[in-house]
Parts: structure tokens; sequence; C-alpha cells
């Protein structure tokens, strides 16, 4: 009896050991597989962070970038729900001014910064390059005029021709619609086209919004302005320059001198949300697309190339 008692309690101690070796061997297997999953949890929580962009973006300046900076600050708030792009114009001066004092993340500007801003302040600006905008000389649909040459342009917006039958259009008075002197499409017609700043005459027309230009321009008997390409529609006649048409390959070509660079400045290196925004804004499908759409020219398209003084150096 003895030995069985031995050997049952032999056997009972095995039964128990083997189970125990189970339950340990259970409990290692259950305790390392959370291990495993929390080390993938992290993981796959930072590859979304890492691509998330979040944050809000204010770009002020230019009113003839503005449609180019409105229509694809859309398209990137719909990829990126967690950013607000807010765009508003003013003129080149007023987003130079705003962005260097902190007050815009983006200053757009049809000039360079020196030709508005002190050197100093200037200097503290990083050049974002984004595309060209050519501008053409709009008159009233019935002025009769379809070209004008340099020293003709300049004597209707000094003044000395007040009347559009004195370059061989209809017998109707001059009306000036101009730009602010804070407009770097002013500072640019009056550079590329005119090859001088003016005053303004009396009885001119000033209006700081190039949708308002083209509208007065064309409802006002006489109208005379200047507007970006993206502007230009069949309410308005865009005159040719010294023969040459307004169109994208003569831009191109260097062959239309009235054109300039659209910048979106920031103070210093961009970071976050700004930086992401103007990256994309260089993404080959807003180059190729948005930019052609909306009548700019991509800045890898053209054959020459200015410096801040206006010099070409290609």
């Amino acid at each position: 009896m003895k030995s069985k008692k031995t050997l049952f309690g032999t056997l009972t101690l095995s039964a128990m050991l083997a189970l125990t070796a189970c339950g340990n061997g259970s409990t290692t297997a259950t305790t390392e597989t959370p291990a495993a999953g929390s080390g993938t949890t992290p993981a796959a929580a930072e590859t979304p962070a890492a691509e998330t962009v979040s944050g809000s973006i204010l770009a002020v300046g230019s009113t003839a970038l503005q449609p180019l900076v409105d229509q694809v600050g859309q398209k990137y708030m719909t990829e990126n729900a967690e950013v607000t792009v807010q765009v508003q114009g003013g003129g080149s001066g007023t987003g130079l001014t705003q962005v260097s004092e902190g007050a815009a993340d983006i200053g757009n500007s049809d000039v360079f910064a020196e030709e508005k801003l002190d050197a100093d302040k200037a200097a503290e600006l990083v050049d974002h390059q984004v595309a060209v905008v050519a501008m053409a000389t709009v008159v009233n649909k019935d002025t009769g005029v379809t070209n004008l040459t340099k020293q003709q342009l300049l004597d209707v917006f000094s003044g000395k021709v007040k009347n559009w039958k004195e370059v061989g259009g209809a017998d109707q008075a001059i009306v000036i619609v101009n730009r602010p002197s804070s407009s770097g499409t002013r500072a640019t017609f009056e550079k590329y086209a005119l090859g001088e700043k003016v005053e303004n005459v009396p009885g001119a027309i000033e209006q700081d919004s190039s949708g308002t230009v083209k509208q007065i321009v064309a409802d006002t008997k006489g109208a005379v302005g200047y507007l970006a390409f993206s502007y230009l529609d069949d309410t308005v006649t865009a005159l040719s320059y010294e023969g040459v048409e307004p169109k994208e390959e003569n831009v191109q070509s260097g062959k239309y001198p009235i054109w300039a660079y659209e910048h979106m400045y920031t103070k210093g290196e961009p970071e976050g949300a700004a930086k992401a925004f103007l990256d994309y804004m260089m993404t080959e499908e807003v180059q190729n697309a948005d930019v052609v759409e909306l009548g700019y020219i991509p800045v890898s398209s053209m054959e020459t190339k200015r410096d801040a003084e206006g010099k070409t150096i290609q």
C-alpha cells in the first residue's frame, strides 16, 4: 500500500509540475503578444503623425498672384483637413510689409522685396518664386485701339495724349484706371512697359484690386488700365506692345517684356504648414496644371531670367 501511495504521489506531483510548466508557457505567450502589439501600435501611430500637416497660414499681398494662391490653397485644404489657408490681397507692398513685421506667414509679391523694403528688412526675407506673371495693357472694347508703342503708352499714362484719336483710335477721351503706388502690378507695368514711374494724371481712377480695374475698364468708355494675364477675358481688349501680342510663348521667348516673377516671401526659412504649402506650390501637379490653367507661366519654362534690377541674366 505504501508503495502504491508513493507512486500515486509521485504521479500527482509530476502532473502538477507538467501543468505548471504549461501554465508558465501560456503566461509567457500571453505576456509577449501584447508586448509585440504595443511595439507595433506606436509605429502605426507615428506614420500619420509624420505625414499629417496642421496649422493656419495667412498669405497677404499681390492681387495678381491671388487667383493662383486662392485656387491652390483650396486644393491643399481639401487634401489636408487640418490646415487652413487664408489669402488676402492689398498689393505687393502690403504683403511684403506684413510678412516682414510678422503679421503674415507669407507675403505675396510681383516684385523683389528690395524694391519695396529697406535693405535690412529685405535681407530677412526668403524668396520663393512660384510662377511668372505677364501683364497687358487693357482698354475698353470701343476705343478702336489694338496696339501701342512704348512711347505712345507712356504718353497716354503721363497725360500727354488725352484722346484715343491721337493714337489711331476712336474720338474718345482717355480715362486712366491705375493701381496705387503700393501695387506690384503697377511697379512692373511702369518698369517694363513705360520705362519710368509716372504720377497719376488729373481725373485718373485708382483702384487696389485687379478685378475692380477690369470691371471699370470694361464698363467705362475710353478707359485704359493694365492687368495680369490671369485676369484677361473678352470683356476688355488686351493690346499688343510694340507689335508683339500678349501671349505666353512671346513671354517665354523674351519677345514680350512686360512680365515679372511671382514671389511668395517668408521671414526666414519656412517651417511647418507654411513650408509644406510652399513645397506643394512647386509640385508638378500645381506647376503643370493650376499655374498654366490660370494664365501664369511656370518659371522653369522661361528662356530668359531677370535679377532684382530687371537685368536679363540668361
